[in-house]
């Protein structure tokens, strides 16, 4: 496996193989990997020659008292996570590799961006956007692939691909969980012994609001029930529930055929993601 910190040498050893006609595909992450991770790489090199995976926390998409010095950071235990997932290249830039300068030109997130996640952390999609069409630019893959406990995440950077004729696809990959049900991520690690016990009430929540909306069609009266639930179980601090359209993320009508329910919660000082997809037409969901 090649470990690659330049620009100048991914530019190079991309074009070494597109020379071959080999297929790329992307998995862009900030690091300290874990099974979810794993599984898009895994996913990736199932269904390309050539398998990039992108290691860089991006500060354009940390907020000014968000936690971006304290993120966790392993480049050594990530080469060999990434290499035993069957990863060829790891891109593993410095920020200032990543942005020599700033000429202030600016990718600005939709109205996708103004709820849940981005209702709290104005400017982050941004930042998302910014380094993402970057990372598609240079490493020029054919298919580029996402988690599905970032929803949000996925569907702007699926909404930038179509709207901006990006040559690639986007592929989902469903949330890969711990036994007891909380989504894997690599915040979880600063979950003290008595939070990680309250983490799971998330997907508890989420599961309890799933089966209300099916049963009755009531959004708030299924979000209400998510709300009282986590509020019962942990003493943690909800920053949303909400239940909208997906991809649009947009308030549920009754010509809606997918909705996405998802949840921000803090769990002492870390603050947790999750979220399941409803299919209306069939009954079905995806978590």
């Amino acid at each position: 496996m090649n470990v690659i910190t330049t620009i100048q040498a991914l530019t190079a050893a991309i074009q070494a193989e597109k020379d071959q006609k080999k297929t790329i595909g992307l998995v862009p992450t900030m690091g300290y990997l874990h099974e979810g991770h794993l599984t898009l790489a895994e996913q990736a090199r199932k269904e390309n020659d050539l398998v990039v995976m992108s290691i860089f926390v991006n500060p354009t998409q940390f907020g000014p008292n968000e936690d971006f010095e304290s993120y966790p950071r392993d480049l050594p235990r990530d080469v060999a996570m990434a290499e035993s997932a069957g990863v060829d290249i790891i891109f593993a830039p410095t920020v200032e590799e990543m942005y020599p300068q700033d000429g202030g030109i600016r990718i600005h997130a939709g109205r996708q961006a103004e709820v849940l996640c981005g209702a709290s952390r104005p400017g982050h999609f941004d930042g998302v956007l910014q380094v993402v069409a970057k990372l598609f630019h240079l490493t020029q893959p054919i298919r580029a692939y996402f988690g599905q406990k970032d929803a949000q995440q996925l569907a702007i950077i699926s909404t930038m691909v179509r709207d901006y004729n990006f040559p690639l696809e986007i592929c989902a990959v469903p949330i890969v969980r711990e036994e007891d049900g909380l989504a894997k991520s690599s915040r979880n690690v600063y979950l003290s012994e008595t939070e990680r016990q309250e983490a799971p009430a998330i997907q508890k929540a989420l599961q309890l609001a799933r089966t209300h909306f099916l049963t009755h069609g009531d959004v708030a009266a299924a979000l209400a029930e998510a709300r009282a639930h986590i509020t019962t179980a942990t003493n943690g601090k909800i920053d949303y529930i909400e239940l909208l359209t997906y991809p649009d993320l947009t308030p549920v009508t009754a010509n809606t055929e997918q909705v996405l329910l998802a949840a921000a919660v803090y769990i002492g000082k870390t603050r947790l993601i999750d979220n399941c997809l409803i299919e209306m037409k069939e009954g079905n969901d995806h978590a």
